[in-house]
């Protein structure tokens, strides 16, 4: 299979889509990789590199979307690469069409077949190819609280583990996946309060046996009134909610911003698949906050393209497994695991991702080779 790795148009996105490791995977099982120049640079990848693992270097975007059979990439298309699309071709990335009607109907008008990293779930109910960036993304979420929270970004002035004879700040995280045990698990680090809220119950147990002895952490489970009651409590709001494929629910409205704290910051992780807060709009590393009420907003949709050399990597060991699989069995072979087939949003002109479907409003057809 003829496989095209691009460099990323999305603004501030370094990471790429296969370091020279997995070119030289699929290039040693026979694959021919297409690699656009300094595709690599943003994640520290030289084009020397690509060419050591096998790889074919390119200088337009254009030309590796005209010839590759399957694009490998990390973000969604942008508006200006939508011309490409083309029935036969294979779209392997991020998609989150649950928050991008736009795009899905670009994608059903060319007759493109899109491969979503965020909607392969196995039976357990992982998100193998999403949970590393989620990591990636929890951990980011306390960092970026903690700057946002300093006096000169209009933030409380708390610091958030506090020093002996003074509060910690509280941080309240909403969900408790991926996402959200790394970002506890940071703010615990630096000896902050951490209210855990979801509605699994069984998750909170096993959170509070993990974290047990390591600092201040609380457990709440997820209802209206107890989301309302907590976040008046926070300096720090990480939204870490995700349902698969689906937009995620609204958990925080614009009535409770009003009872919190002035200068307390919002993290919404989830703002690639719509946000959990009702105030949440997608913001880019350039300007990534705005204030709504006094409370400062952070919601860049990208956050893991913050640290790319690490993000590129822990990406690529997850993604690679499949994108193997894709290029030896073809789109059609590839889909026989039912697993992989649940990452299937498009084919043929057919949406065929039911979350997506709903949340959408548009039909869905579920998959048929």
């Amino acid at each position: 299979m003829i496989i095209g790795v691009l460099k990323e148009i999305k603004i501030q996105e370094y990471r790429v889509g296969a370091p020279p490791y997995a070119v030289g995977t699929l290039t040693k099982a026979g694959h021919q990789v297409l690699v656009q120049n300094t595709a690599g640079e943003g994640s520290g990848f030289s084009d020397a590199e690509y060419v050591t693992a096998g790889a074919t270097m390119i200088n337009t975007a254009e030309e590796v979307w005209q010839r590759a059979e399957m694009i490998y990439h990390v973000k969604e298309p942008l508006p200006s690469e939508y011309q490409y699309f083309r029935q036969g071709l294979t779209l392997f990335t991020y998609l989150h069409l649950a928050a991008a009607k736009e795009l899905t109907l670009e994608l059903l008008k060319s007759g493109i077949n899109t491969v979503a990293f965020e909607t392969v779930v196995t039976p357990d109910g992982k998100v193998p190819m999403l949970d590393p960036m989620s990591a990636v993304a929890g951990r980011i979420a306390t960092m970026v609280g903690t700057q946002y929270l300093g006096r000169m970004y209009n933030g409380r002035g708390i610091l958030l583990g506090g020093v002996p004879g003074t509060e910690p700040a509280t941080v309240v995280i909403l969900g408790g996946g991926v996402v959200g045990t790394n970002a506890a698990e940071m703010a615990l680090g630096l000896g902050a309060r951490v209210i855990m809220v979801t509605r699994n119950v069984a998750r909170l147990t096993y959170l509070e046996e993990i974290f047990h002895g390591r600092g201040r952490f609380e457990t709440r489970v997820s209802n209206p009134y107890t989301v309302a009651e907590v976040v008046k409590e926070a300096d720090l709001v990480v939204g870490a909610v995700m349902v698969a494929g689906a937009r995620t629910p609204i958990m925080v409205s614009r009535e409770m911003l009003k009872t919190m704290k002035p200068g307390a910051v919002i993290v919404d992780v989830a703002v690639d698949q719509g946000g959990c807060i009702e105030t949440t709009r997608p913001t880019y590393h350039d300007q990534p906050v705005f204030e709504v009420d006094g409370i400062i907003h952070y919601c860049v949709a990208n956050m893991p393209g913050m640290y790319p050399r690490t993000s590129a990597v822990a990406l690529a060991n997850a993604t690679i497994p499949y994108a193997l699989k894709l290029a030896n069995l073809g789109l059609e072979g590839a889909m026989k695991d039912p697993v992989f087939r649940t990452g299937l949003n498009t084919y043929q002109g057919k949406l065929t991702c039911k979350e997506v479907a709903d949340s959408l409003g548009l039909e869905y057809t579920p998959y048929e080779p």
